[in-house]
């Protein structure tokens, strides 16, 4: 699923692709932003781990399952 994370003071989002599920990813905000964590930890698909700091977090966009797209879109 696709999960956009926007953060205080910086230009772009950080956006990545996590197995985790929205209820997975929605909890760990929640324990970030009420300061069970300092950092906001997420994994993405190749297992890379992304780190946000708590309390820079602007905003987080859950979506919905990325589905594989194949071939060329008519434009």
């Amino acid at each position: 699923m696709e999960v956009k994370i926007g953060v205080q003071h910086a230009p772009r989002e950080i956006v990545l692709e996590s197995g985790q599920t929205a209820e997975e990813v929605e909890q760990a905000v929640a324990d970030a932003l009420a300061g069970k964590a300092q950092l906001l930890s997420l994994s993405d698909d190749k297992g890379r781990r992304v780190l946000v700091p708590a309390d820079r977090v602007a905003y987080v966009e859950i979506g919905e399952p990325a589905t594989r797209r194949v071939g060329f879109g008519a434009v």
